[in-house]
């Protein structure tokens, strides 16, 4: 008799279910978290290009975290970064390193990248980047007579750079220079006619004097003892004729930076990498093999995942407008995409 009075008292009890915890808020844009891991994938892009010129954050497009487990996600970026004057051969700290103005024929980077965050350890696992200068007709607008960027093989570039190199190896006592890439390239028109150009060089195993009797044999310094640098050349073509050239060595890196190819040395015509295109591609394609898929699958699959998401927000956005506010009522701004650091392109 007890244990069926027990058995009653017991089926009476109020059943208690375990109520699923609250996944977390999404992260905005603009939060910490998310600006954290931004600054730490453009660390990792920049680390990663061989070409041209240090990246800067301009804004974050958007952001998705994916719960892995306890202390583990997967996040999905989208970003848009900026070229700065900073070549990518420069020792200079990328917060040091001046983004190119609007009117300097900016060039912007959208990378995606594919991050791993454990026990508040941040990873890329993937990323892709590409990079376009912005259109002439934008420029024009705001600056009808700020130079554009041209063709880095166009036939004036090529004599602008081949003229400095060969101007500061004929004046300096130090190593014979030789040409790694051409950065960039300007030219104007009025009120002179003027080439800038903006172009890596290294350090050879011969001095300059060395170099006149067969430069064609004196070659980059091993990776132990190698030694990069930056120039500037301006050639005025007319009315009068002038030439300017600044060229900065970094002295020996450690870790020594990549090493881009050389180009054919001076004396024989140069031949740059990019040929055909005003600007180098920041046409990076990264993915480790930690990562359990491609980049590219991955991240397109997030970006398909985050426009439905998107078109459906504004959708709903669209229906809670008609609802009556408050006076005074000031709605939250949306969580991505993030504010513009510098400029809109």
């Amino acid at each position: 008799m007890k244990a069926l009075v027990a058995l009653i008292l017991l089926v009476q009890l109020p059943i208690h279910k375990a109520v699923p915890a609250a996944p977390p808020a999404p992260l905005g844009c603009d939060d910490p978290e998310s600006v954290a891991a931004a600054e730490v994938a453009v660390n990792y892009i920049n680390g990663r290009s061989h070409h041209g010129f240090k990246f800067a954050l301009n804004r974050i497009e958007d952001i998705r975290v994916v719960p892995q487990g306890p202390n583990n996600d997967i996040i999905f970026l989208e970003l848009d970064l900026l070229e700065t004057k900073c070549p990518i051969l420069s020792p200079t700290p990328l917060a040091n390193c001046t983004v190119r103005s609007f009117a300097e024929h900016a060039v912007e980077g959208d990378c995606d990248v594919k991050m791993q965050k454990v026990d508040g350890m941040l990873s890329v696992l993937a990323s892709k980047c590409h990079s376009h200068a912005d259109s002439s007709e934008d420029i024009r607008k705001v600056c009808p007579d700020c130079p554009l960027l041209a063709s880095l093989n166009n036939t004036e570039v090529l004599e602008t750079v081949s003229a400095a190199l060969n101007d500061y190896n004929s004046k300096t006592t130090d190593s014979y220079l030789r040409l790694l890439e051409i950065g960039r390239a300007k030219i104007q028109y009025h009120p002179t006619h003027t080439v800038v150009a903006e172009f890596a060089v290294g350090a050879t195993n011969c001095s300059a004097e060395e170099a006149k009797a067969n430069a064609g044999a004196c070659q980059l310094l091993p990776e132990d003892q190698s030694n990069f640098g930056f120039c500037t050349a301006v050639m005025v073509k007319h009315p009068t004729q002038d030439l300017q050239v600044d060229c900065q060595l970094y002295g020996h890196q450690v870790p020594a930076p990549y090493t881009p190819l050389p180009c054919q040395d001076t004396s024989a015509g140069l031949v740059p990498s990019a040929v055909g295109f005003t600007n180098h591609n920041l046409g990076l394609s990264h993915n480790n093999p930690a990562a359990s898929e491609s980049s590219s699958s991955e991240i397109l699959r997030s970006k398909l995942s985050a426009k439905s998401v998107t078109k459906r927000a504004v959708a709903e956005a669209a229906q809670h407008d008609k609802v009556p506010r408050p006076v005074g009522f000031v709605p939250l701004p949306p969580p991505c995409p993030g504010k513009i650091r510098h400029f809109d392109i």
